[in-house]
């Protein structure tokens, strides 16, 4: 497949992090992971009560500040500025790391270098030098919210698949994915392996397989329901 068809039906980034904000229940609790899952603040409904933490101790976190608005002391995770809505609490790291090893969190959206067909998560090191040297947080997070979401492209820049039979990455957690939202498509973890909840633009299952190189699934003719 050429680089020009695979860029036709791929959906931007924040298309996907739009994506993702419709598949989260009002009020959850959720946990948004460094780099790109930070765009679903933007784009979570303003009429309905979603309730984000950071592991850095804030519960209640809103969307990114407007220019000229950013208070210095208020940061996600990933040292971004954010913004405070009403009622928001602060507290301990040790307190925020309790809620999310304890299953408080419904949901956290993580990105991925790997995820394999039964739910391993890859997403802290490729074994490159100069690589981040520890897991850090993610590895809780993966483990201790009820549905792992990951955001992701489907491809790496040099073509390779991130869905995968095996990680041959380093693991954050086994078996601890729910769904993989990638600029191709939509995909769900099941017993038997991936399967396709949503196709974005020209893409179709037999395209998706043969981007990634595994069999794929329908969600909906297999009957697959949603949060499975």
């Amino acid at each position: 497949m050429s680089t020009e068809t695979q860029h036709a039906t791929r959906i931007t980034r924040e298309q996907l992090a739009a994506r993702i904000a419709q598949d989260i229940p009002e009020g959850s609790y959720v946990n948004l992971g460094i780099g790109a899952p930070t765009l679903v603040a933007d784009y979570l409904p303003a009429d309905q009560e979603i309730i984000l933490h950071t592991e850095n101790g804030m519960l209640g976190m809103g969307p990114s500040p407007e220019a000229g608005r950013i208070d210095p002391d208020l940061i996600n995770a990933g040292k971004q500025p954010v913004t405070a809505l009403p009622g928001a609490a602060y507290f301990h790291h040790a307190d925020s790391f309790g809620m999310m090893r304890g299953g408080h969190l419904d949901v956290c959206v993580l990105g991925a270098f790997q995820v394999s067909q039964t739910g391993d998560l890859a997403n802290w090191s490729t074994g490159a030098p100069g690589a981040i040297p520890a897991v850090g947080g993610a590895m809780d997070l993966a483990i201790g919210a009820k549905n792992v979401y990951v955001m992701t492209d489907l491809l790496t820049k040099t073509g390779e698949s991130k869905l995968v039979e095996a990680c041959t990455y380093p693991l954050t957690g086994v078996g601890c994915v729910t769904r993989v939202y990638t600029d191709h498509a939509v995909f769900d973890v099941t017993p038997d392996g991936f399967a396709v909840r949503e196709a974005f633009g020209d893409n179709t299952i037999e395209l998706l397989a043969q981007l990634t190189g595994l069999e794929l699934q329908d969600a909906e003719t297999a009957g697959i329901p949603e949060g499975h």
